[in-house]
């Protein structure tokens, strides 16, 4: 891969015409990634689960990693994609339009949960920081604060809510998204 930086105008555009010198042999990655192949890419990440399961939680920053999840899902799994930005019914609404432009007949075994975004997207504070340096020591596992970190504090949160029946299997999907500043501690 050859990356090219364009100032904030260019970027904008959002076509071919900022790219200079490249022909008809190109495809442009929306903004987040989403779009109808990624929610067909995402709509394999269930079968790749090796056990049974009640719940599938992931994080939503566009919507198209729990749209593929949604997709893929049967009746009896519900997934819970968790809001990393301050948008209420913002992702319901794309995650329909995803779901129907890929031809995906209406489900009704998911929500998105819109408490534990901490202000807005790539927002934190003491709370959060401090329950993503505790999952590190306590299983090894870096979260983000963008992304991850706020999905799996809201799975714990709802855990000691009671929020799901006794004895239900969980899954939380680690996306990724792991951002590190050379001044601060991972995550933070």
């Amino acid at each position: 891969m050859e990356l090219h930086f364009v100032s904030r105008e260019e970027y904008r555009k959002k076509d071919a015409s900022f790219l200079p010198g490249v022909t008809d042999d190109y495809y442009i990655l929306p903004e987040g990634g989403t779009n109808e192949l990624a929610v067909k890419g995402c709509s394999e990440i269930s079968s790749l689960i090796n056990i049974p399961f009640d719940y599938i939680c992931c994080a939503a920053g566009t919507g198209g990693t729990i749209a593929g999840i949604i997709s893929s899902l049967n009746a009896s799994r519900k997934a819970i994609g968790f809001a990393s930005l301050k948008a209420d019914n913002y992702f319901e609404k794309e995650i329909k339009k995803l779901l129907d432009h890929c031809q995906i007949d209406k489900l009704t075994n998911w929500q998105i949960n819109y408490d534990y975004h901490f202000g807005g997207y790539a927002k934190k504070n003491e709370e959060l920081l401090n329950f993503i340096s505790d999952f590190k020591s306590n299983h090894n596992v870096q979260l983000d604060f963008v992304y991850t970190g706020k999905m799996m504090f809201g799975v714990f949160d709802l855990i000691k809510k009671n929020y799901f029946p006794k004895g239900a299997t969980v899954v939380a999907i680690h996306t990724g998204g792991l951002f590190q500043f050379a001044d601060s501690e991972p995550g933070h």
